[in-house]
Formats: C-alpha cells, structure tokens, sequence
C-alpha cells in the first residue's frame, strides 16, 4: 500500500526557503513590501516544491474569523431546498464566505449531530432551512446562541430573522384563481399542521378568502405525505362528497402535490377534466404532466440569497429589531386549473 507522505508545514517552507516562519506568514499573508525579492523568490519556489498549502481553518482562527457558514437543511431531496441552497451558496461567494451544508434527512439524531459538528468547526452563522425539522432539535438551535436566520419555517417563541414567502397573499392568490375558473367545491391538502406555520398561514388565507365566497363548498385535509392509502382515501372521499359540483384540490407544498398526482392518476381521475389541481412550489415536471399542473412559484433562489445577507449583518454587528421578511409568489396557470365542462 502507497503512503501518502506527510502535509508539508510552514516550518518546511521556512526550512527550504533558508529563512523563518514570521517570513514565510508575511508572504503568505500578502505583506510582499516586507520582503527582499530574492527572499520572496525562495519562498515561493519552496512553497512550490512542497506543493504546500496553507490551512484556511487555522488561519481565519487566527484572526478571530472562521468565514464558515453553516446550512441545516431538513430534506434535500425537496426542490425548494435545492433551489435554496443555490441561492444561499452565491451570497456566500460574493460575500467570501465557505458553506458547510447539513442533510437532516428528517432524523433526529442526524439534526442533533449536526448542530454538534457546526459549532465544533466554529461556524459564524447558521442558516435554517427547516421544513420537517422537529421541535426537539429547533429547541437545540435556539439554545446555540448563534447568529441564526430562518427559512420558511418560524420557532415558536424564539425571536429570530426569518426570510420566505408571504404565505397569506400566495393562497389568497390561489384561491381566488380557483374560485374565479368556476369550481364549487375545494380541498385544502397538507402535511399534519403541526405547528409550522407555513402550512396554517396558507390554511388560513384559504379559508378568509372563501368566507365571501359562501357559494364554494371548501374543506382540508392533513395526510403524511407517504401513506398512499390515506391520501387515495382523501381525495376519493372529498370528489364523493361532492358528487356533482366542480371540485378542486389545493396541495399546500410541491413535495405533497407530486404524491397527489401519483394519488390521482392511482383513482384514473384526470386533472383538467374531472378535478381541478394546483400546487405550491413550481416543479420541473409539471409543465409536463398531462395538460399542466398550475403552480403558485416562490422565489427560492431569491429567498435563500437574502437570507444569507441577513446573516452576515447579524454577523457583523447589525442590531436591528429581529424581522420577517417575506417576497411576493407567481400563480402559473396551465391546464390543471382551467374551468371544468
């Protein structure tokens, strides 16, 4: 088996180059006028040979600066959390920051362990993306003391910056758009309640809505999202309770109206023609499915982006009141949600 020779130090640089290590720091640290240029051509020829490489760690820690953030992401299989993550990621090269991203994957150990490791590497900051997370570990994270943004989801009690959509315009959007096409009967579908906020906002804002439009039946529903038999249940049992009239289902996330269609296409009813479908969260595949599913996009890229400059002012010093900031989502209209014959 091949050994790997050991990492080259700054006192091999220094060795080689025939000077000290206060030298060798200097050219390191741009401080070139101090040096001769004979001293700075040896420094960087040793540098050269040794194929040596500074640590970045022990070098921000030096200075009292780790330029880590740190990005708890709950699922990365969700698209919102991808479209997040690049937007937080270019904020972060713009503003000379490294990104360490955390995949959850919903687990509780796994979200614990994180938060662990993050500290450990001195992170300045962690961004929340916390959709799914569970209470026990948000607990963990207020408890951290570090400078925090949230994503979509709020921390019951815990003041914090929180960046997302402005759940109640969005739905409020959605739900007109449906009531205008002509449907009679709707169905508000999500993930349990819970306590995430999102879900409820949206709930909310759909019922409000319909409250001046006591023409249209409505309703919701609350199936985890992989339990096929519960959601082919829901949606039978809300077209048969309105056997008649032009029915409707609103799913509250894009992770949630993928099973819907897996759901509705399981039951041989077709949105567009025999039910009405719109979904959060724009998908890549939904201009493809059938005739079109319509969606009420959010700007995620935009949303991630923001939340890591809010990050960096609280990094900085910033000591403005803790604030929601929330940007306007798209209704995209397709076939899915065209007026029923």
């Amino acid at each position: 088996m091949k050994i790997r020779p050991p990492r080259a130090t700054i006192s091999d640089v220094a060795h080689a180059a025939r000077t000290g290590k206060t030298s060798v720091s200097r050219y390191l640290n741009g401080e070139l006028h101090l040096l001769s240029a004979d001293l700075k051509a040896r420094i960087e020829q040793a540098i050269a040979d040794l194929s040596y490489r500074p640590s970045q760690m022990a070098r921000g820690l030096k200075r009292g600066r780790t330029r880590l953030i740190g990005l708890i992401i709950a699922d990365i299989t969700n698209p919102y959390s991808v479209d997040v993550m690049s937007g937080i990621e270019a904020a972060c090269r713009e503003q000379g920051f490294t990104l360490l991203m955390c995949n959850t994957n919903n687990e509780v150990d796994l979200e614990q362990h994180y938060l662990q490791l993050l500290s450990s590497y001195q992170v300045e900051g962690i961004v929340v993306n916390a959709v799914g997370m569970r209470e026990e570990v948000l607990s963990h994270l207020q408890q951290s003391l570090l400078p925090m943004v949230l994503i979509d989801r709020k921390i019951p009690d815990f003041p914090c910056d929180v960046v997302g959509l402005n759940n109640a315009e969005a739905a409020e959007t959605a739900t007109r758009h449906l009531v205008e096409n002509g449907y009679e009967a709707l169905l508000f579908l999500s993930e349990p309640l819970g306590s995430v906020n999102t879900r409820r906002e949206r709930l909310q804002a759909f019922r409000q809505l319909l409250a001046a439009h006591p023409q249209v039946e409505h309703e919701n529903a609350e199936v985890p999202l992989h339990q096929p038999a519960a959601l082919d249940q829901a949606l039978l049992a809300f077209q048969q309770r309105h056997s008649g009239k032009r029915c409707a289902v609103m799913v509250a996330n894009g992770a949630l109206t993928l099973q819907v269609a897996r759901s509705l296409q399981r039951l041989n009813l077709h949105w567009g023609r025999d039910i009405g479908l719109l979904g959060f969260d724009e998908l890549e595949w939904a201009a493809l499915a059938g005739v079109g599913i319509t969606t009420l996009k959010q700007p995620t890229w935009q949303i991630g982006f923001s939340a890591l400059e809010r990050l960096i002012a609280r990094i900085e010093g910033s000591e403005l009141p803790v604030a929601e900031q929330v940007f306007s989502g798209e209704l995209i209209v397709r076939g899915s949600s065209q007026p029923l014959g």
